[in-house]
């Protein structure tokens, strides 16, 4: 019976031929409620510092044969708004990561929560594929549950620099480019949300076991070095050092949350023309692992 399957996935992994159609428009924009800020009112390097140009406003990462880079926020958050502009290499990135994400890994090694921006490298022609993933409590520790769902976009992410944001409050993590909501994930359950503190990070480094095509195209370091250019950044929210009472930021006109109607359907639209992964769709997967899909 397995056959009766393969339809299915087949629509899952097949790359979207709408490039170039826009959303509509989602109503409201979150990214124009938070101050923007210069890296190093927020940022430090975490590693690979030959491996950063960073002027007042933004910082450019590169990997290359020798080492990739990162940076990490100063203060941990307990919720909050955090976004980016982010411009990425053209041509041949296949096996490149470039991450914009949240993480608590250094301070619960093999025991930690995750919320990421990936874009996975690729080969030449082809589009890049933004992943979002959630991780709760244990992703390092061998048993690694991800929670990926994968878009391509509806323009070239090399040609100009878009913004990518994650909204983090106690009750739900919204995803969105551009203000353009991509993917709601609620809190269904505390064993499958993340609510400890967590750093900000970016990131450019080599993930050519797995990153383009399941690991079918490795980087090539002929194409070296391999860029990825941030600036425009936002971190507004409750850090781990702030009062019971700090109220969590939201991503809509609504204090309590959630997202409008328009935000909604505009959220659909995308999901409708460039969604390319969603895990909980994935009948190869356990989802008794990730319950949240069924509830």
């Amino acid at each position: 019976m397995a056959f009766l399957f393969l339809p299915l996935l087949f629509i899952l992994f097949v790359p979207s031929t709408n490039a170039g159609y826009w959303p509509p428009s989602p109503g409201y924009y979150p990214s124009t409620k938070f101050r923007s800020m210069s890296f190093y009112q927020g940022y430090r390097n975490l590693w690979g510092p030959g491996h950063q140009n960073i002027d007042n406003n933004g910082i450019a990462i590169w990997l290359d044969r020798t080492s990739g880079s990162g940076f990490k926020s100063v203060k941990p958050f307990r919720s909050g708004y955090f976004g980016t502009s982010i411009k990425l290499q053209p041509g041949y990135t296949a096996g490149v990561i470039t991450a914009f994400y949240l993480s608590n890994s250094e301070a619960h090694p093999g025991y930690h929560d995750e919320v990421d921006i990936e874009f996975l490298g690729t080969t030449f022609g082809k589009p890049y594929t933004l992943q979002t993933n959630v991780y709760i409590r244990g992703s390092g520790d061998g048993k690694i549950i991800g929670r990926e769902m994968k878009f391509h976009l509806w323009f070239d992410p090399t040609k100009n620099f878009h913004h990518y944001a994650i909204l983090w409050s106690p009750k739900e993590i919204i995803f969105f480019v551009d203000d353009v909501p991509l993917r709601r994930y609620p809190r269904k359950s505390v064993a499958t949300f993340p609510l400890r503190p967590m750093w900000v990070y970016g990131s450019i480094w080599d993930a050519s076991s797995w990153a383009t095509e399941n690991g079918k195209y490795k980087a090539d370091y002929k194409y070296q070095p391999f860029f990825g250019k941030f600036t425009n950044f936002k971190a507004s929210g409750c850090t781990a050092y702030a009062p019971r009472w700090c109220r969590p930021v939201s991503a809509s006109p609504f204090r309590s949350g959630g997202l409008t109607g328009q935000q909604n359907r505009a959220m659909q639209w995308v999901q409708s023309r460039y969604l390319v992964y969603n895990y909980c769709k994935d009948y190869k997967r356990d989802h008794s692992l990730t319950p949240e899909c069924w509830r």
